[in-house]
Order: C-alpha cells, then structure tokens, then sequence
C-alpha cells in the first residue's frame, strides 16, 4: 500500500480558518479533492491543492523508484492535520497611551495521501 506526505509550515494564515477548507477535503479521493479545492473561495484553498499536489508527486516520485504503477487520482486523503504554528505579537496603539496587541497566527499542515 502505497502512501505519500507531503508538509507546509508557516502558512501565515490562522489554523482556524484553514481547519475549514481542510475538514471539505478529508477522506475524498485526490481527483475530487483538487476540484473542491479548485472552487472553493476561501484564502487557505489554494497552498492546501499545492500542498496536495506535492504529496501526489511525491507519490508519484516514490512509484518510479520502485517501478510501480500508480494511479494518483484514486488515491485518498487518509489524514490533514492542522496546528497552531507560531504568532506574531504586533502592538497598536490605543487612548489613553496604552497599546492593544494584535496577534498574526500562523499554522502548520500535515497531508498524507494512501491507496485504498
């Protein structure tokens, strides 16, 4: 059975939101996948199909080192994990000469793809 991971770290978009796009995806095959998340109108929709194509060509790279047919639009999302990567802290300032503080998040995503 053959599998492929592919990693994205410091997407400076917060985990929340790619959580999202990312729960559409899970468990569908590759093909169905790329096509959600080709239409979906959301910002982390994109770097998570680049990040599924790379883990399709890893994939793809790992068969042809062993001579194996494979055909990667079968295969299936078996795991996305998203977690909190690191936050910027930025200040700004707020009345009375006090600052309020801004957090920018970021997030780290596992994909693995697996034949069925």
């Amino acid at each position: 059975m053959a599998t492929a991971a592919a990693k994205l770290k410091n997407l400076p978009i917060s985990a929340r939101k790619v959580r999202l796009v990312a729960d559409m995806v899970r468990g569908k095959k590759v093909a169905e996948a790329r096509d959600i998340l080709s239409f979906a109108i959301k910002g982390s929709a994109e770097p998570l199909r680049k990040l599924l194509d790379s883990a399709v060509a890893n994939a793809e790279n790992a068969a042809s080192e062993t001579h194996d047919r494979l055909d990667t639009d079968e295969m299936i999302v078996k795991t996305i994990m998203v977690n909190e990567g690191r936050t910027l802290q930025r200040f700004q300032p707020a009345p009375r000469g006090r600052a309020g503080r801004i957090r920018k998040r970021s997030s780290h995503i596992e994909l693995t793809i697996t034949e069925k």
